[in-house]
C-alpha cells in the first residue's frame, strides 16, 4: 500500500499564530490566570492539552475575573463581545486569525455605504457570529444557494457578498457569478476566503483523483476539515473523516492500493503522524 500525505495538511498560519500567543502566556508562569473565550481552535485534543496546563475556557466575558489574561480565539469574536471585554479589568491578547480580522474590516468598510451583507457560511459557526457583527446595514447568512434565492433580493438594493474564510471556493465563485449576472442587482463581491483554504481544497481535489481512498484528519466540529471531506467526496473518491487514529478501522482499508491523507487547519502534526503510522503498518 502507498500512503500519500497532502503538503498542506495541518496547522495553517492563523492557527499557528493563535497557539503561539497562548503558548507565550502559558510559558510566563502562574502570575495570573489565563482564560480563553470559547475554543481557541476547533480541535478537542489541543484544547485538552491546554486545559491540562491550567488554561480555563469560558463562554462569556463576565466569566473572566478581573486581572486575568484572556485570549480571543482564532475565529474572532463579535465586536460587541470585544467591547465588553475591553470594558473589564482584564489583559486581552487578540489571537484572531489575520485573515479573519481582514474579513471583518472589509465587511465593515463595504457595508458602511448602505449595502446589506450576504454571508455565505455556517450560521452557527463562531467566525460567522464575529463577521456579521461588523455589518453596518443588516445581514443575511446562507449555507446553500437555495436559501439565498428564498430571500427575494430586491432590484436597486445594494448588497455586499462575502464568505466565511473557510468556505468552499468553487461554490462561492458560482454564487458570486450568478448574483453579479442578475439584472438590477447592485452586488459588491468581497474576497474573504483565505489562501490557505483555497490551497487545501485544491490539493484535496487533486489528491482524490490520484488515490483510491482519502483519510481526512481533524476535529469533527472543524468547519474547514468537514469541507475538505466534502471536496473529496464530490470527486467520487471514498473518504473518511476522523479525529484520531482510534476512529479509523484499519482492517477495512487493506484492499486499497493508494490512500491519501489530508488534514484540517487546526489539526496538530502529532495526530497526522499517528494516522500515517497506522496506515503504513498495513
Amino acid at each position: 500500500m502507498e500512503v500519500i500525505l497532502a503538503k498542506t495538511a495541518g496547522f495553517c498560519m492563523g492557527v499557528g499564530l493563535a497557539l503561539t500567543h497562548l503558548d507565550k502566556l502559558v510559558a510566563k508562569g502562574k502570575d495570573r490566570p489565563i482564560y480563553i473565550l470559547g475554543p481557541i481552535i476547533h480541535n478537542p485534543q489541543v484544547l485538552k492539552r491546554y486545559a491540562d496546563k491550567g488554561v480555563i475556557m469560558v463562554d462569556r466575558p463576565e466569566d473572566v475575573p478581573g486581572g486575568a489574561y484572556v485570549v480571543i480565539r482564532a475565529h474572532g469574536i463579535p465586536r460587541q463581545v470585544e467591547a465588553q471585554l475591553c470594558a473589564r479589568d482584564v489583559r486581552i491578547k487578540d489571537a484572531t486569525c489575520p485573515r479573519v480580522k481582514k474579513a471583518q474590516l472589509l465587511i465593515a468598510d463595504h457595508t458602511d455605504g448602505g449595502g446589506e451583507l450576504l454571508l455565505y457560511g455556517e450560521a452557527d459557526h463562531p467566525e460567522v457570529a464575529g463577521l456579521v457583527s461588523y455589518a453596518q446595514n443588516g445581514y443575511r447568512v446562507f449555507g446553500v444557494e437555495e436559501e439565498l434565492e428564498s430571500y427575494g433580493l430586491k432590484s436597486g438594493q445594494k448588497y455586499v457578498l462575502a464568505a466565511q474564510t473557510t468556505q468552499d471556493r468553487v461554490h462561492f465563485d458560482r454564487i458570486a457569478e450568478k448574483l453579479s449576472g442578475q439584472f438590477g442587482l447592485d452586488v459588491t463581491v468581497l474576497e474573504t476566503i483565505c489562501d490557505a483554504t483555497k490551497l487545501r481544497q485544491a490539493e484535496a481535489k487533486t489528491l482524490a483523483a490520484e488515490v483510491d481512498f482519502v483519510v481526512v484528519v481533524g476535529g469533527y466540529n472543524s468547519g474547514n476539515t468537514r469541507r475538505l471531506a466534502q471536496v473529496v467526496s464530490a470527486q467520487g473518491t471514498p473518504c473518511k473523516h476522523v479525529e484520531t487514529l482510534n476512529d479509523l478501522s484499519l482492517d477495512s482499508l487493506t484492499g486499497f492500493a493508494r490512500i491519501g491523507v489530508t488534514a484540517g487547519a487546526s489539526t496538530p502534526r502529532t495526530l497526522i503522524n499517528e494516522v500515517l503510522a497506522g496506515l503504513e503498518s498495513l
